[in-house]
């Protein structure tokens, strides 16, 4: 080992040594080629201390990346194994000398069971727990509902269980996710560039016609936007969505405010059964999908990063080499706050609510006088993402970010409050009520919620984003038919404190790319539609068109 990985590898040997002695100067490292039920086998990873007996605790993991090792599964699994675990991991089916055809998620449940039911049958396996982040936490969640008795635990980071909340957003496909990861996996080398095949219509041929290749898979993902669909409401992702509700081991579930899986792992965690959920551990930290803060405007974050390595280690240490059986917690850091807060239920019960009302230009306590405000969105120059939630390909634009002046462009309305006269916890979900009107059959509408903090400077907080076809949360596709209506378009959790002197801000537009498709103002569906056209849109404001955004406060600070 060198470089970089050399200085992980010391990183972990020595924050491990905290938590469990180490047993070992040097591991056993050996290869299995393990069956799965259909007979394709798999390539497996198995490494032990040298010179210590069995049979030992057992840290599982399956994962699809192989070259070069973005995971560092070798580098982890050493650091482990001379601390008295075993480690086993295996590469799932057509990827790094695994065989048969690699295909995204159908195969890991049976693969994976596969495995560990050849593992619960070793005598050098004493019991198992199982670790993963992203694709590499589903591989865990997609079995964790009939694993067998020697599995007593799971480590499951950014990943949730409700698939469609992570592909999709009321009619609105998260591009900088899935199209993405699309690209680099599948099964071929992709060397078209990744915002034109973004922006490539019709996006439901942008694989064979600048890829290389037909992905069934992607195009399945891009041309189903209902949440109740078949494709989402059966087979495997119904039975990726139902794991939590039948399982009966504890899990440690991790994730970020701004981790692109967010949505998803609150819903999943939310339908854990009672008897996991009574030892479960639920932890939100200000992180992206790495679990590394991303609040650069906040003045205080000194207890903003969390020690992953140590908490993994010590979790299978107590669980799988003391016997213990963990006490549940939901732990979620507060931005703003600077402070870990620990809560009995998630999301908490709020005292009451905070409404500003959009007047002209600015927020208020009222509604003011009945006013309209207008811009013309054009698909084919949509508002680029900069500060957001749900990123992977552009990484480097994930989190509170400081954003644009108010009314940066023509079609980005601001409205901006006055100065907060004491603090406000905001826990949960922001949601604008807007009042619209647009002159296209259907369109799209974005709310992006920032603090201006007393220099001028605007962070954000959360954004959110709907259509008219599926407003409000709808489950089937909704006709628009003209004239005002009422939209809800509601922001994913966020943990935030507004400080004293700070103003609220809001932008309403109508795109936000590639963090999100962009929305081509007809009633094609977006992955299929060839043209787009410009759409005049209205933002009604008044008494009787009452604008506002709603934020749920803390009810105990």
């Amino acid at each position: 080992m060198f470089g970089e990985k050399q200085n992980l590898f010391e990183t972990l040997m020595e924050k491990y040594s905290k938590v469990c002695p180490k047993v070992a100067d040097e591991t056993v490292v050996r290869e299995e080629m393990i069956p799965s039920a259909d007979g394709v086998r798999l390539r497996t990873i198995i490494i032990t201390p040298k010179g210590v007996t069995g049979p030992y605790p057992t840290i599982v993991q399956r994962s699809c990346y192989f070259e070069p090792d973005p995971c560092n599964l070798q580098i982890q699994s050493e650091a482990l194994a001379r601390h008295g675990f075993a480690l086993v991991y295996q590469w799932c089916r057509g990827i790094g000398g695994s065989e048969g055809q690699w295909e995204p998620n159908i195969h890991d449940r049976a693969d994976g069971i596969s495995l560990v039911n050849w593992l619960q049958a070793q005598d050098w396996v004493l019991n198992m727990g199982y670790v993963g982040a992203s694709y590499l936490a589903m591989t865990g969640w997609i079995m964790a509902d009939i694993v067998p008795d020697k599995m007593k635990t799971m480590y499951l980071t950014v990943y949730g269980t409700e698939r469609h909340t992570s592909a999709w957003r009321e009619g609105l496909f998260r591009q900088d996710i899935l199209t993405a990861w699309a690209m680099g996996n599948a099964g071929f080398p992709v060397k078209a560039d990744y915002m034109e095949s973004a922006a490539y219509r019709p996006q439901v041929e942008v694989d064979e016609k600048l890829w290389g290749g037909k992905l069934s898979w992607y195009r399945d993902w891009i041309t189903h936007p209902g949440s109740r669909d078949p494709y989402w409401a059966e087979g495997h992702w119904e039975t990726l969505r139902n794991v939590p509700s039948k399982l009966k081991i504890p899990v440690f579930v991790g994730e970020g405010w701004y981790d692109h899986h967010l949505g998803s792992m609150l819903e999943g965690y939310n339908n854990l059964s009672k008897e996991a959920m009574a030892h479960s551990v639920f932890q939100i930290n200000p992180g992206n999908h790495g679990l590394r803060p991303v609040i650069p405007g906040q003045p205080k974050q000194e207890n903003a990063a969390i020690d992953e390595a140590t908490q993994q280690i010590r979790w299978f240490r107590d669980i799988l080499m003391e016997g213990k059986t963990p006490e549940r917690a939901i732990q979620y850091y507060v931005i703003g706050a600077d402070e870990w807060r620990n809560y009995s239920e998630y999301p908490p019960k709020t005292a009451h609510e905070a409404v500003f009302y959009l007047n002209d230009k600015t927020l208020a306590a009222q509604p003011g006088e009945a006013v309209r405000r207008s811009y013309v969105y054009d698909p084919e120059n949509p508002v680029q993402t900069y500060g957001a939630e749900s990123l992977f390909a552009s990484w480097k634009n994930t989190g509170s970010l400081e954003q644009p002046q108010p009314d940066w462009r023509e079609d980005v309305l601001s409205f901006v409050s006055g100065p907060l006269e004491q603090p406000l916890d905001v826990v949960g979900s922001m949601q604008a009520k807007l009042w619209v009107e647009s002159d296209a059959p259907d369109t799209c509408f974005t709310v992006k919620v920032m603090e201006v903090f007393p220099d001028g400077r605007a962070w954000h907080i959360r954004n959110g984003i709907t259509t008219l076809g599926w407003r409000n949360g709808a489950e089937v596709y909704q006709e628009y038919e003209g004239g005002p209506i009422e939209i809800t378009i509601a922001c994913w959790d966020i943990a935030w404190q507004l400080q004293p002197g700070s103003r609220l801000r809001v932008d309403i537009s109508s795109s936000n790319f590639p963090e999100f498709s962009v929305h081509p103002n007809t009633t094609v569906l977006w992955s299929e539609a060839t043209e787009t056209q410009k759409a005049n849109q209205t933002i009604l404001m008044g008494e009787d068109y009452p604008s506002r955004l709603i934020l749920p406060l803390d009810k105990t600070f």
